[in-house]
């Protein structure tokens, strides 16, 4: 009985630096997936994922960008909506699309850049038309995305076309997206535009930043009980919302003296994450 309490103090102090070690330092030291099937744990912006696939560096109408970050990773269902984004852009005249971050190998928080994007259900889509689909690991790494705001983000500039419309329209209209962020101004052109149906407007949301790129975020796939959905959009197009970011970015409100300051953010370690995700680090690569 000693002898076994005392293997179990042991093996518990063991395991507390991996506990105290900063989520995102394991996750982004793993270069690959875990062999486990494809599954989600926890939420966007706390959690892992299991069994993650690759996006292909280059597609018959899409290209991964950045390569270097390893970041090219996501749920099968999440690559296959992208890949059909890049078809449908390339059946309307865009030679495809440059595809951003979705998530590293095996999600989780990331060394820098995104706090969401960590169970293997998002993705960032270029704005910028993808014209040519033959680029190299170095052009990747150096071309520019392309903004579309003017205004801080109240409109839409020059380089806004029917193109970036139809992209997002696209992506939003897939059942399996829940959410497409994007500038204020960018949604506020939509809602002017779109003479159809409208259903899909509902889904893309005015959030900060995003001018470079749209952020598609699909639902929680079917059975994966792990998962944590975010709450389903408000009824409506959004469009009455997008015009209230559009005025306030315009005419900013005077700021609240009462405001609390803001908390710092702490950062996450495997602790704060679901249980899966400390075998989802240990799990064999594939």
């Amino acid at each position: 009985m000693v002898r076994t309490t005392l293997i179990c103090l042991i093996s518990l102090l063991l395991a507390l630096p991996a506990q105290a070690q900063l989520a995102k330092e394991q996750f982004g030291a793993q270069s690959r997936p875990s062999a486990q099937s494809p599954e989600p744990f926890g939420s966007y912006a706390r959690g892992c994922a299991a069994g993650l696939v690759q996006l292909p560096e280059t597609g018959d109408s899409w290209q991964a960008m950045r390569l270097s970050r390893n970041r090219n990773w996501g749920h099968p269902e999440l690559i296959d909506l992208v890949q059909e984004v890049g078809r449908h852009m390339n059946r309307i005249g865009w030679g495809g699309i440059y595809v951003g971050d979705l998530s590293q190998p095996r999600g989780g928080p990331m060394l820098t850049g995104h706090r969401s994007h960590q169970i293997g259900l998002d993705a960032d889509i270029w704005l910028y038309p993808a014209t040519d689909m033959t680029l190299s690991r170095r052009q990747r790494e150096n071309i520019s995305a392309v903004s579309m705001r003017r205004a801080e983000g109240a409109y839409v500039n020059s380089n806004w076309s029917r193109g970036q419309h139809e992209l997002v329209k696209k992506a939003a209209q897939d059942r399996r997206t829940a959410r497409i962020f994007i500038f204020p101004g960018a949604k506020v052109q939509m809602c002017e535009d779109e003479t159809g149906n409208r259903d899909w407007l509902r889904k893309v949301r005015p959030w900060y930043g995003h001018h470079y790129h749209m952020h598609v975020r699909i639902a929680c796939p079917r059975g994966a009980r792990g998962c944590v959905d975010q709450d389903p959009p408000p009824r409506g197009d959004g469009c009455a919302e997008a015009r209230e970011w559009q005025a306030n970015i315009l005419n900013p409100p005077p700021p609240d003296p009462n405001a609390p300051a803001p908390t710092p953010r702490r950062e996450l370690r495997l602790a704060d994450l679901p249980q899966q995700c400390a075998s989802v680090l240990s799990a064999p690569s594939r």
